[in-house]
């Protein structure tokens, strides 16, 4: 894969430790490509897949990492792999389908066919054109098609999430999220069976880092939000915090309905809709889940691509999908998760 180079160029700090972040941090070409490099491609995990996606053997999903186009398989014996979505003959992106159930995959341009697994199973005329009792062309004696299959990245499946890294030397998942945010994710994602609902769609024209800004925002919830701040799901005067992993990659900002109560929060506040009403307040009971606690929201964002979201008893994922410094696709999954 060919890319252009970009020049690199350090941001105008405003001052040492300043709190400022220059404009072209978010709008710089060169920062952006460097991120991808640094964040996306290698030392992190990026989330891909749910186990829910690709149930049975040969199923399969197109997705990215970054900006570079992956497959997440389940191969014959139920293992999951990721494969990265480029020909090791001449670079074409083979697979079109967003989903589907194969046994194997084979580039149109020169039908190069590799399994579930990304490992190369085929050659046309590997061993050349018989004419005239003469062998013309065919690979070298010495082409091992185990050395030509396709870029296989890192996974790691825990309970019924699937992440990948191009990167073989990352450590694990669990040391790479921490206990704190382990636990958190280990509080929605406990084992049981997930059953997808549905997806979501959109792209924003802004810079990646913005949505990864906003899931540790716990400012605007209360001010912007109509939902949170009319139905006490987020406000002002709720029990709320943010807790962080220890390299303030990951965080998991937390609300709880019905414990604050003192003040008047919403005065003033244009998102507030007094005479807004449900048509089933039902839709507001909180179920008591077999998770410890119960926080009304838990917005937990997994650096550098995931947001994983609890609203009462909805869950959802929210993929972070970069195509550029000034434009990302944000996928949502919505959730279910079956009783015990």
């Amino acid at each position: 894969m060919i890319e252009a180079t970009v020049a690199f160029r350090q941001p105008d700090w405003k001052d040492p430790g300043s709190s400022r972040i220059p404009f072209s941090a978010y709008t710089d070409e060169a920062i952006y490509r460097r991120e991808l490099e640094r964040f996306f491609y290698s030392a992190h995990w990026c989330y891909v897949a749910l186990e829910a996606e690709i149930p049975n053997p040969g199923d399969f999903k197109r997705t990215v990492v970054g900006e570079r186009s992956v497959i997440v398989t389940r191969a014959a014996d139920g293992e999951i792999h990721v494969v990265e979505n480029v020909c090791a003959h001449r670079g074409v992106r083979f697979c079109r389908e967003k989903s589907g159930n194969r046994k194997d995959f084979t580039c149109p341009y020169h039908q190069w066919n590799y399994d579930l697994k990304g490992n190369l199973v085929g050659v046309p005329f590997r061993r050349g054109v018989k004419l005239d009792g003469k062998v013309n062309g065919g690979m070298p004696s010495d082409f091992d098609p185990k050395e030509h299959g396709l870029a296989k990245l890192n996974v790691a499946v825990r309970n019924g999430v699937v992440f990948a890294s191009f990167d073989h030397d990352v450590p694990s998942l669990e040391d790479y999220l921490g206990p704190t945010i382990l636990r958190y994710f280990d509080r929605v994602f406990d084992g049981r069976k997930l059953t997808i609902l549905g997806y979501s769609r959109q792209r924003i024209p802004g810079n990646w880092k913005l949505m990864q800004e906003n899931i540790k925002d716990p400012y605007h919830p209360g001010l912007l939000h109509t939902w949170f701040v009319t139905f006490s799901l987020w406000r002002a005067d709720n029990k709320s915090e943010l807790r962080m992993d220890e390299h303030g990659r990951h965080a998991a900002m937390i609300s709880t309905r019905g414990t604050g109560g003192r003040g008047d929060v919403t005065s003033g506040v244009s998102s507030f809709k007094e005479q807004m009403t449900l048509h089933d307040e039902r839709f507001l009971d909180v179920v008591k889940e077999e998770w410890w606690g119960a926080p009304t929201a838990v917005m937990m964002t997994l650096f550098p691509n995931v947001i994983i979201q609890q609203q009462v008893n909805s869950v959802s994922t929210r993929h972070i999908q970069p195509n550029g410094h000034n434009s990302f696709d944000f996928v949502w999954d919505a959730l279910r998760l079956r009783r015990r």
